[in-house]
């Protein structure tokens, strides 16, 4: 069995923690180097419904897409939502890694694996990263569609490929406009519509568009949006982020267990729609 230390080191071979935003908080939150590495539980969240999840697995490293601490912190007591964290993750001896914004880039990323949960074909990064002269990494990617569909029939292929969560999909723009290239962004993208617009797309799916960004995106041109929940377009990392490990794991003869956690821990629990037609949309009067 590898020890955390090869794990890790293998893992950071994949997603570096230079190429992390400068104001990102990635790598080895908790763990000791030496301890012996049996099962891998990746997730989205690093919360306590993970953490629990990864305890009763009997894992002994938790990789999560989001940090745990963001920001600095002056206490770890359990009293505290991520001190209770912390001081799970310690007494059951399961060390967590964070792969964020250096997963975001990586080639393939998290958009890479957004992309091929809706059978999208890749054809560049949508900001590609400068430091890349194979111009393969960036942020986002910029995609071709295996045939034209209109946006309801986009809108639709994305509810059905993605975690299903209480938002769902939104749609702004014609919803029968048609879309032959779409940009793809895992996360929050509204800071993306330059880069989007340039590339040409005819439609952008990503998540946590607000209002003003995207009323101006639509108004602008003729692009469409397709606004996810932030987890629903960041979970299918973690299946590729297995596999990945699943690969160097049978290639070092490690014999690890690899899982991903189907927990759903998208903050939203349910979803009102409003109780409206397309001839009587508006405010009341």
């Amino acid at each position: 069995m590898p020890r955390l230390s090869e794990v890790i080191a293998a893992l950071e071979n994949l997603w570096p923690a230079e190429r992390a935003e400068s104001w990102d908080a990635v790598g080895t939150v908790v763990g000791d180097p030496g301890q012996q590495v049996t099962r891998v539980l990746f997730a989205v969240d690093p919360v306590q419904e993970i953490v629990d999840e990864a305890v009763k697995l009997g894992a002994d490293l938790l990789v999560t897409h989001h940090p745990l601490f963001l920001r600095g912190t002056t206490t770890v007591a359990a009293s505290t939502f991520k001190g209770r964290v912390v001081h799970t993750l310690i007494k059951n001896d399961i060390a967590l890694h964070v792969a964020h914004t250096n997963a975001d880039t990586a080639d393939p990323g998290v958009s890479d694996a957004l992309a091929g949960a809706l059978d999208l074909r890749v054809v560049r990064p949508l900001v590609p990263d400068a430091t890349d002269p194979a111009g393969r990494r960036g942020l986002g990617r910029v995609c071709e569609l295996d045939h034209p569909l209109t946006v309801r029939e986009l809108a639709d292929r994305a509810a059905a490929r993605l975690p299903a969560t209480a938002q769902g999909i939104r749609v702004a723009g014609d919803p029968e406009a048609v879309v032959r290239t779409i940009a793809v962004s895992g996360g929050a993208g509204d800071s993306l519509f330059d880069a989007v617009r340039a590339a040409g797309a005819d439609a952008f799916l990503t998540a946590d568009l607000r209002h003003h960004p995207a009323s101006e995106a639509v108004a602008h041109s003729g692009l469409a949006l397709l606004d996810a929940a932030h987890w629903a377009t960041e979970w299918p990392w973690c299946e590729l982020a297995a596999a990945q490990l699943d690969e160097i794991s049978d290639r070092h003869g490690w014999d690890l267990r690899v899982h991903v956690s189907s927990t759903v821990t998208d903050p939203w629990t349910a979803h009102a729609a409003s109780s409206t037609t397309d001839d009587s949309l508006g405010a009341p009067n």
